[in-house]
């Protein structure tokens, strides 16, 4: 069970989780999440998980080296989107980097700051569907922690300016 979300309590605020990927699918959710913190006074935090699945700990020196390329990836990303989120809103997000399982790291984070009230997911537009995560948290939707916004990624900037 979750704890008491506390976003509008004395001393708190709003945060819009967004999680960072490297799908074409992420502009279209820190776009919305960023107009949306704007216009709501709320923060932004942006998530990159490293997936550490697969890592063979009898190699450790080469699973340090994934470890560190993976860190640098993810700084990489999330300085692009923080610069993105800046630019079109003027917010400066908090960064988070984790490693583990994608779905349990949110989990995880939101039971971890009250302030989180809303996860942001960019759904991808392919045939195969709208991607990995957006399916399995779209699975457990219903007992989920908090409300979670999933952004279609074929909407232009035009179409979210209207609905942020």
């Amino acid at each position: 069970m979750s704890r008491k979300r506390r976003s509008f309590e004395a001393g708190h605020q709003r945060k819009y989780l967004i999680v960072i990927d490297d799908t074409v699918e992420c502009d279209r959710a820190v776009y919305w999440a960023a107009k949306r913190a704007a216009r709501t006074n709320s923060k932004l935090i942006m998530l990159r998980v490293i997936e550490t699945e697969g890592r063979n700990q009898q190699w450790l020196g080469v699973a340090d080296i994934m470890k560190a390329e993976a860190t640098e990836a993810a700084n990489a990303a999330l300085d692009k989107y923080a610069g993105r989120a800046n630019g079109i809103a003027g917010i400066t997000p908090e960064r988070i980097i984790l490693e583990g399982v994608t779905s349990e790291v949110i989990v995880k984070l939101i039971d971890d700051d009250d302030d989180i009230g809303i996860l942001v997911l960019g759904a991808g537009t392919a045939k195969e569907g709208p991607g990995p995560l957006v399916s399995n948290i779209g699975k457990t939707a219903g007992t989920f922690p908090i409300p979670v916004a999933i952004v279609p990624g074929h909407l232009s900037d035009e179409d979210l300016d209207a609905m942020s």
